[in-house]
């Protein structure tokens, strides 16, 4: 049997290889760092929180014009779809049109597919095996000789955990820089990267950048890039960034020959020089700008950033040793920048528009950090997701570097906005001083017994469901909670601990909800819980309550944010007669031996449930795939099928489609089941050649992997 200890040490092992121990969830923190990356945050200006340091509208201080805007109404109210630019909107407004999403075995337009979050695509023909082919480590030459069942491929970053969607004939996938699509900003430059590519060709479109917060690492970990998944409805896309953001794009961006707004001629860097210390350089350059001349080693830099300066430029003084504008024929297109010194660095921008077809247009943004005053632990990640008009986020706030000290202990941990203005209707911090590490996880929308809920997987370990509606006041409906964690866990800073996260995203299935519990992976492996639970009763619905023992009175006691019960002063866990929990599974002597081994229980994970027939998958962080029973026995107990040892880590979540069960793992490999709970072991497994560390999802006839670095589009030849 493979022991807990052997496979940590292993971890350390490979970190170690890799150049670094740490490591990182699909949205979590810290996975391993790449070796052959050159991390430069060269582009950022000190202070500034876009690209330029002109000032980039934000939802909270301007308004939507009516071109553009949707408003698609609540459930009940109106047909399911609506027309928006002359496209479909599908609008999760109903279950029906949840199970027609995933039933249809088309588009995959957001982080499962639906608001629901199981990611069981009805797509028919797809492969059970594939050839990825080699890629030449240096040159990165690729051999097809024995490729097969390939459509394309597409280079991403370095490190990649964003999982991919599909939607209206482009695919969407979050990673870093490491691809370096755009000449201003080559792959040694660190960035958050959103890309998406035609889908029928694989051909690359346009980029979304996030530069690097200045605030480093306790706000931004490097080379992480985008984690999330975005949502697309017709052709609007939301997502957050690595700098604390909501985004909505134009999913055209500009290839529709429009820079749609609010925000238009958006900033954007282009190339800078820097006072080293050494030569006249940069006084030089100072003085000619103010003289009215381009400076030959800025005009250097800008045309090796594709801006190359044609024919005569006008330079004028806005003010003097600070701020200029150039108007002339940059990159062959007729514009002005922006020239700015700014500390150490003479940075020259631009702003974008129809000519900049490479680039993502904007069209309102909303600052987590500046609107809400949150502070997110390393990374921001969620991959939100929406109701009708209503789109609900995670804004990931959570500890400081020092991991003991929450520096925004009144900031929200989740919040609903208008998706089309971005005006929030309301918060929520229910998690409060308790967050534990940082909250990555997404949001679940789902209708139970004709009550709309929106799951937020909160920071304290905690699952919190509110009415799914504007709120009232700024503030939510609790509905219920439910503390996914034994009352005596204790959280222990590194992972040593019981107490645990939640870094995967609920489902709802079946009038039901399952979540499973986890940390970021740095923290290595653990002991995990998986549960079911009623999501029709109110109040706290935790399975046991937290206590204080005072002669016959049972005294119950705020929630403690590094152990909730503590039996040595006196405190005690009961069984909660309004507990929620259908099932709970940590583990289960499957053979009968009166020992449990390390494949009987369930370990911590980053990763989400996928059901389908009534089969649940779901794989954990010690790269154990467990299938069971979704709706466990009459008295509450799991049904295990089986489990499967993939003998590596698994960061992301099963998909079930066309009768099989796909799941990716650290080492590279891809296990391919045969859906069905005797099908306890693979009929392939597939070596993608680099680490899968998000999950594969179908559409339209195909699967599509991301891998570390590369984008992989398989279709049965």
């Amino acid at each position: 049997m493979r022991q807990t200890e052997f496979s940590a040490t292993m971890m350390i092992l490979g970190s170690l290889i890799l150049g670094s121990i740490t490591t990182a969830s699909l949205s979590g923190c810290k996975p391993p760092q790449s070796t052959d990356v050159n991390v430069s945050t060269e582009p950022l200006e000190p202070g500034d929180n876009v690209t330029t340091g002109v000032e980039t509208p934000t939802a909270g201080n301007t308004t939507v014009g009516a071109a553009g805007v949707v408003e698609t109404p609540l459930a009940g109210s109106t047909p399911e779809t609506a027309e928006v630019q002359g496209s479909t909107l599908t609008a999760s407004v109903a279950e029906d049109t949840v199970e027609k999403i995933m039933a249809a075995g088309g588009d995959w337009p957001q982080w499962g597919g639906t608001r629901v979050r199981n990611n069981v695509p009805g797509v028919t023909g797809l492969p059970e095996s594939w050839n990825t082919g080699r890629f030449d480590r240096r040159t990165g030459e690729w051999d097809k000789s024995r490729v097969e069942n390939i459509r394309w491929y597409a280079n991403l970053g370095s490190q990649t955990y964003g999982n991919p969607v599909v939607a209206d004939g482009q695919v969407y996938v979050g990673t870093n820089n490491g691809a370096g699509y755009l000449k201003r900003y080559p792959a040694k430059v660190d960035l958050g990267c959103l890309l998406a590519f035609d889908e029928e060709n694989g051909d690359f479109l346009w980029q979304h950048s996030s530069e690097k917060l200045i605030t480093g690492r306790v706000h931004d970990w490097p080379l992480q890039g985008i984690c999330c998944a975005p949502l697309v409805e017709g052709e609007r896309l939301w997502f957050v960034t690595s700098r604390g953001e909501v985004r909505c794009l134009d999913t055209k961006g500009f290839y529709d020959n429009e820079d749609d707004g609010p925000v238009k001629n958006e900033p954007a860097f282009v190339a800078s020089i820097m006072d080293t210390g050494e030569g006249n350089t940069f006084e030089e350059a100072l003085a000619e700008l103010n003289g009215g001349t381009f400076p030959a080693a800025l005009l250097e830099q800008i045309a090796q950033a594709g801006e190359a300066a044609e024919g005569e430029t006008a330079i004028k003084t806005v003010t003097e040793n600070k701020v200029w504008t150039a108007t002339g024929n940059f990159g062959g297109v007729d514009r002005e920048l922006t020239i700015k010194q700014i500390g150490p660095r003479i940075s020259v921008f631009k702003a974008l528009g129809v000519n900049d077809k490479n680039d993502a247009d904007t069209i309102w943004v909303f600052n987590m950090m500046t609107e809400l005053g949150t502070s997110q632990h390393n990374m921001c990640s969620c991959s939100v997701t929406s109701y009708g008009d209503l789109l609900f986020v995670n804004t990931s706030n959570g500890q400081d570097e020092s991991h003991g000290n929450l520096p925004a202990p009144d900031a929200p941990s989740f919040f609903c906005m208008n998706k089309n203005t971005g005006e929030v209707y309301w918060t929520d911090n229910s998690p409060g001083t308790n967050i534990l590490h940082g909250q990555w996880s997404s949001p679940t929308v789902a209708e139970f017994n004709g009550v709309p809920q929106v799951l937020f997987c909160g920071g304290d370990g905690w699952l919190y469901s509110f009415r799914a509606d504007r709120g009232s006041d700024g503030n939510p409906e609790l509905l219920w909670k439910f503390d996914c964690n034994p009352k005596t866990s204790k959280w222990i800073l590194g992972g040593e601990g019981t107490r645990n996260n939640l870094i995967g995203t609920p489902v709802a299935y079946d009038g039901r909800v399952y979540i499973g519990v986890g940390q970021d992976p740095e923290h290595q492996e653990g002991e995990g819980h998986l549960w079911c639970i009623d999501p029709n009763k109110r109040g706290d619905v935790s399975p046991q309550l937290a206590v204080r023992i005072e002669g016959d009175k049972r005294v119950p006691i705020p929630h403690k944010r590094i152990q909730a019960v503590e039996p040595e002063k006196g405190e005690a866990a009961i069984d909660n007669p309004n507990s929620a929990a259908l099932w709970h599974y940590s583990q289960q002597d499957q053979d009968g031996d009166g020992n449990i081994d390390f494949e009987e229980e369930m370990h911590r994970t980053c990763g989400t449930v996928a059901i389908k027939d009534g089969l649940l998958y779901i794989a954990d962080f010690s790269g154990l795939m467990h299938c069971l029973d979704a709706k466990g026995t009459d008295d509450g107990q799991p049904i295990v099928h089986f489990t499967y040892d993939m003998l590596a880590q698994s960061w992301g979540s099963a998909l079930i489609s066309d009768g099989k069960v796909y799941v990716g793992d650290e080492d590279g490999d891809v296990c391919v089941f045969e859906l069905g709970k005797d099908n306890a072991e693979p009929i392939e497994e597939i070596n993608m050649g680099t680490s899968v560390y998000s999950t594969p999802v179908a559409a339209n006839g195909r699967l599509y992997i991301s891998t570390k670095d590369k984008l992989f589009a398989i279709e049965q030849e």
